[in-house]
């Protein structure tokens, strides 16, 4: 089973400015997550590991009536307009030949076009999340991933939530898609996944409760 690092919204709008100030810890707690996550893209693309970048792009253009209400109602601001600085990586940026999937206003990975089709052409079964935001556009990513079959891991120091506390947010994940949880600093832990699929059905258990359950 191939695995990717999916590196989620590390742009200027996101990690700098208001957005930074507003989260709890301010924009030291973030610049450690920026950091973090630039090593364990080092240390991915040491260890052959593929590297995929997802961005997001708020343009009016891209927002449907839904999206527009809220802003609206809550006052908040297009960001990372397309072509801008705000849209732009930030603290670390695709290399030569890594693919990048835009998220045309909305939270999951999986609605950007390409992204989910990319995948499995290339055999990755295990996704590694890093970026921001874990409680918004990494979970909604993480969830879907879950559903589609993909195996789950959220490096903890690489990542942090917006609206909820990190700590939360993690255990979610972990409780509801069985994510595994890693620092960047772990590369054996996390850029390789051995897979458990099998050990529950081969487990004599399993096998006396699905007889039963064809009774």
């Amino acid at each position: 089973m191939r695995t990717a690092l999916v590196a989620v919204d590390l742009q200027n709008d996101f990690c700098t400015g208001p957005v930074a100030a507003a989260r709890p810890g301010g924009p030291a707690a973030l610049a450690r997550v920026v950091a973090n996550t630039a090593r364990a893209v080092g240390l991915a693309r040491e260890a052959g590991v593929e590297v995929v970048f997802v961005r997001f792009a708020g343009d009016l253009a891209f927002q449907r009536p839904s999206w527009r209400r809220r802003d609206r109602l809550l006052g908040k601001r297009p960001k990372c307009l397309s072509g801008t600085w705000g849209a732009e990586f930030h603290g670390v940026a695709p290399a030569d030949g890594e693919r990048v999937f835009t998220k045309r206003a909305c939270f999951d990975a999986f609605l950007a076009h390409g992204f989910g089709g990319y995948l499995r052409r290339r055999r990755i079964g295990h996704l590694v999340f890093a970026g921001v935001y874990a409680d918004v556009c990494v979970d909604s990513t993480a969830r879907t991933a879950f559903q589609k079959g993909f195996h789950v891991t959220v490096l903890t120091d690489c990542t942090t939530a917006l609206h909820r506390s990190d700590d939360e947010t993690v255990r979610f994940m972990k409780v509801v898609y069985g994510a595994r949880t890693a620092t960047h600093d772990q590369p054996a832990s996390w850029a390789h996944f051995a897979g458990e699929e099998d050990e529950w059905t081969s487990r004599p258990e399993a096998s006396k409760a699905e007889s039963a359950g064809r009774r």
